[in-house]
């Protein structure tokens, strides 16, 4: 019986682990073209405009413009070594994707040195443009609970422990950075640089929130029931139901509350102006929606 039992245990680790992978293919995408999408900016936008990056990068580019270093090996090198503090501090999940992204981004840097690259004569556009799409693309990555490894491995950390948003300590270590590179592509360079920093801030934090953020609805109706079905039934949303009592009036209340993205709220407003036109509905902001139906806990 022994072999037996072992051979239906391999087999369920097995059947989970590929339930794991099944589950992931959204990550894979995310990630892999997020990571794409930074590739080309930098490609386009910061190497031939002799501009600061950010982070790690920041410090592959200017080994590029002071040695003539390729990017991807810089890249690469103290990727492993923040790779080995990670595996310690943050989880295997997040790891490995990182690991994923770090290895595509310095694949695509090196295989894009062989592709002729059109100069855009608007140095204050591309540095804008640079922002905005490597932005875009670092909050696909961040969404889905990935990085882009460098500078991101602490912030994520930080995130997770302390709140700060990843955007704000973007800024923070990186405008250090930019000071540095002054002595290196000069005055001119390191401002173009620091308007494609501040603008990647603001999009990468702005892209998190919009993908989390959900609309928190509290309802008081006289038909409880019927709207808690139309909820959980029509708009696929769960409900929790509270007791409340009046305040003026003293009377016992029900209130239901449940978190729906903007579309559901306004079919939500259609229904209860035909079936219960004296209802009480709140609707406020929920920043970020953690659970089954929204944002994964892996994802952390």
């Amino acid at each position: 019986m022994e072999p037996i039992v072992k051979t239906r245990a391999a087999r369920a680790r097995a059947a989970r682990f590929l339930r794991e992978i099944r589950g992931e293919w959204k990550a894979f995408l995310a990630i892999t073209a997020g990571v794409t999408v930074q590739a080309v900016a930098v490609t386009l936008f910061v190497l031939p405009n002799r501009f600061p990056d950010l982070g790690v990068s920041g410090i592959a580019v200017l080994a590029y413009y002071v040695f003539g270093i390729s990017p991807a090996w810089v890249i690469l090198g103290i990727n492993l070594l923040l790779m080995i503090w990670a595996w310690r501090e943050l989880s295997p999940r997040f790891v490995m994707w990182t690991m994923w992204a770090v290895l595509l981004f310095s694949v695509l840097l090196k295989a894009f040195e062989y592709v002729p690259v059109p100069v855009i004569g608007d140095r204050f556009m591309a540095a804008v443009v640079s922002g905005v799409v490597r932005g875009l693309g670092a909050g696909l990555i961040f969404r889905v609970g990935g990085s882009t490894g460098g500078l991101d491995i602490p912030g994520v950390a930080l995130r997770r422990r302390y709140g700060i948003e990843m955007g704000q300590f973007s800024i923070y270590i990186n405008t250090g950075l930019l000071s540095l590179s002054f002595f290196v592509v000069g005055l001119e360079s390191a401002i173009y640089g620091a308007v494609a920093l501040y603008v990647y801030g603001i999009v990468v934090d702005n892209s998190i929130r919009s993908f989390d953020r959900r609309k928190q609805v509290f309802i008081i109706t006289n038909i409880p029931e019927r709207v808690s079905e139309y909820i959980n039934i029509s708009l696929q949303r769960g409900t929790t139901r509270f007791e409340g009592v009046g305040g003026y009036s003293g009377q016992r209340r029900p209130v239901l509350m449940t978190l729906l993205e903007p579309r559901q709220v306004v079919a939500l407003k259609k229904y209860l102006a035909v079936n219960d036109p004296k209802a009480f509905m709140s609707v406020s902001v929920a920043s970020e929606v953690l659970g089954k139906g929204f944002k994964s806990w892996k994802s952390l």
